[in-house]
């Protein structure tokens, strides 16, 4: 833990341990996952570049990486082919118009971020500038996703809205049957012919719509609420957890079903994928690996009975992911065990981002923290004075998170030279 002069004691290996998933669901029911949620607000979902991340990309230049979209890409796998930041600054900060519960989406030279009171700023990513704002009906608790001429951003007025990424003007909108709290994830349609939108609402459905005009290419509908984005996995499938404490697998061509793995509790946020996997966690304070073509729950693991409500970030070796207790534990992928947990002075419930050489979260204590990856040292921690709950995204060289009193801080290495 900290010591009395803020500085970090190296911990030893988490005592988390795995076990067999349980058969039974837990009975909390819609009144469950309604009542957690409202303790979580939008947390409980939780470009003119390429719309996908790849997991085995070659590396780009670090200062044209981008993060077009809720945990970097369609993967969800909260990964970026880049090294941490060293020396840590704040370039610079931007006065938002309200909390900031959510991932920004960054693009080429531009950030994208909402607010709680249903604000969408776009800013300069090199100075923090304003350049246009769109004002949404109620909060905007998902990270917007940027496409090749549009960005798109979903509110809890229950609307995506589609908007011009060089003015912020409404090309389209579409209206959902109840709120839409996760991020939605842009791809390009498997016949070429465009872009699809994909998005979970409120109302426990799934939808693809075209990209040009909101139109709805299909439907997949849960017994429940879904707060998680969907995650494409193999250019195959789609996949997301939902609070019928199920992982769904449909195809991606027309939204059939391909399988419907049960977990103990309700899934609250979005999963990551890795290959064939998939991880997430559930309302029973546990972290579920998935197998997705197999259909099959491989591991669960469970440290305390204190609650996970990040989404993971994941590589070849480790499952990263925050949690209540104040830890971010990093679990063996494929045993599904204890590896290492990193203190902080307060909840993680931002999830993290994996770099090359590290990797990068923020805890409700205000500060962003930097660990290595063999045994969870501190590289180093920035006080930025605010409780971050939503979680960091990197793109152009940058670092860029939101506080809950509204501050859009930007982080970079010193004297890095970025655009």
């Amino acid at each position: 833990m900290p010591d009395s002069h803020g500085q970090h004691r190296p911990s030893s290996a988490g005592k988390g341990r795995t076990r067999p998933a349980l058969p039974v669901r837990a009975a909390l029911g819609r009144f469950g996952c309604l009542a957690l949620l409202s303790l979580l607000a939008a947390s409980c979902g939780d470009r003119p570049g390429a719309p996908a991340v790849r997991q085995a990309a070659a590396r780009a230049p670090e200062a044209e990486v981008n993060w077009a979209m809720t945990r970097g890409g369609p993967t969800l796998g909260g990964r970026v082919a880049a090294r941490v930041p060293q020396d840590p600054v704040t370039a610079w900060t931007f006065a938002a118009d309200g909390p900031v519960t959510a991932e920004a989406a960054i693009a080429g030279e531009r950030i994208y971020v909402g607010t709680a009171k249903g604000v969408l700023h776009c800013l300069e990513a090199a100075t923090g500038r304003e350049v246009w704002r769109f004002t949404a009906k109620d909060a905007i608790a998902a990270a917007p996703a940027v496409g090749r001429e549009r960005v798109y951003v979903a509110a809890n007025d229950g609307r995506l809205y589609a908007l011009r990424l060089d003015t912020g003007a409404e090309a389209w909108q579409f209206s959902g049957e109840d709120k839409m709290s996760s991020g939605a994830i842009v791809i390009p349609a498997p016949d070429g012919a465009g872009e699809w939108v994909l998005i979970n609402g409120y109302d426990g459905t799934t939808r693809v719509l075209q990209a040009a005009d909101g139109r709805v290419v299909w439907t997949y509908k849960t017994d429940d609420y879904i707060n998680g984005s969907p995650a494409v996995v193999d250019g195959r499938y789609l996949v997301f957890g939902g609070c019928d404490s199920q992982l769904h697998v449909v195809n991606l061509k027309d939204g059939t079903p391909v399988h419907k793995i049960p977990t103990s509790a309700q899934i609250l946020s979005s999963i990551a994928t890795h290959g064939p996997m998939a991880y997430g966690s559930n309302h029973g304070n546990e972290v579920v690996a998935f197998h997705v073509t197999e259909g099959r729950v491989a591991w669960t693991y469970q440290d305390r009975a204190l609650p996970f409500f990040s989404s993971p970030a994941v590589n070849e070796r480790l499952v990263l992911i925050g949690s209540r207790d104040k830890h971010l534990h990093a679990i063996d992928r494929q045993a599904g065990t204890a590896v290492w947990k990193f203190p902080t002075g307060g909840r993680v419930e931002a999830s993290p981002i994996l770099f090359d050489d590290g990797v990068v979260f923020g805890s409700s204590d205000g500060r962003l923290y930097a660990a290595g990856l063999a045994a969870g040292a501190e590289l180093w921690r920035l006080d930025l004075g605010e409780a971050l709950v939503a979680s960091p995204a990197f793109g152009q060289g940058r670092l860029v998170v939101g506080g809950e009193k509204g501050t859009v801080f930007a982080v970079q290495a010193r004297g890095a030279a970025v655009k």
